[in-house]
């Protein structure tokens, strides 16, 4: 069980949804904190509120579309000498479109954001996960990396990927522990600003999405299942059967699927 007490966590996409809810809870349990987003505003809002909670807390604005963002964001980590002990990367983008109307460029910084970004920050801090004792890594996949489902193609794709890089990973390291954190429909933003097929946001919120589980309860489960080191942990309501129901009962999946709203 991890003590998160003085410890130091950076959490990618951590100025909203998921990952800001992870940092209030990380803060509470006497983490300091670095935090990266989009949105210099809500950054320091996150990083203010939970400074309040007497923990240190920094914040860094980082686009994780660009690999120059992310050498920046290695830049500081280094230059201030921060010694991470968790990973929570989590900084992702969804997307409302289907496979073949989907612009190739929209698939590729589908990829780049919620795959590769991940990828190219852990291999540029190569040298602090080698050295270190124990690192914890969270990865924030989706049910939806599970499975294929309509109108998510590259999204369900590059959730995907996070598995097979991330599992290796953990594999080939002793001193590595990650865990997949694998939520449902949670409630946050994160239908408004999903890509359509010619790169424009949604803007919409998902009914489906709407009445998703609250997400302070969603970073309650994810931060136990990390001091835990477990290596999956599902998150959310009923629609958690669909991933036994397509592990156990195929056929009726794909039936069930193609009837579900997508939105």
């Amino acid at each position: 069980m991890i003590n998160f007490k003085n410890k130091t966590i950076l959490i990618t996409g951590g100025s909203s949804g998921i990952g800001e809810a992870m940092a209030y809870r990380f803060a509470e349990l006497g983490a300091n904190l670095i935090l990266t987003g989009l949105d210099t505003e809500d950054l320091e809002k996150v990083r203010n509120q939970c400074a309040t909670l007497g923990v240190e807390a920094h914040s860094f604005e980082c686009d994780f579309s660009s690999l120059n963002a992310i050498d920046e964001l290695v830049d500081f980590i280094e230059k201030e000498h921060f010694t991470i002990d968790v990973f929570v990367l989590n900084a992702g983008i969804s997307q409302r479109a289907l496979a073949l109307e989907t612009h190739f460029d929209v698939d590729k910084k589908l990829m780049d954001i919620n795959f590769f970004s991940s990828v190219y920050l852990i291999k540029k801090l190569n040298a602090h996960l080698k050295s270190a004792k124990h690192i914890s890594i969270a990865v924030t996949t989706s049910i939806s990396g599970l499975f294929g489902f309509p109108l998510r193609s590259i999204y369900c794709a590059s959730k995907h990927a996070l598995f097979g890089f991330f599992e290796s990973l953990d594999l080939e390291n002793e001193n590595i522990n990650v865990t997949f954190l694998i939520p449902g429909r949670i409630n946050t933003q994160i239908s408004k600003s999903a890509l359509l097929a010619n790169g424009e946001s949604y803007k919409k919120m998902d009914q489906g999405q709407a009445k998703g589980m609250d997400v302070t309860q969603c970073a309650k489960i994810a931060v136990r299942a990390i001091a835990q080191k477990k290596r999956r942990k599902l998150i959310g309501k009923k629609e958690l059967l669909m991933v036994y129901i397509h592990k156990y009962f195929p056929a009726l999946y794909y039936k069930l699927a193609k009837k579900i709203s997508s939105t």
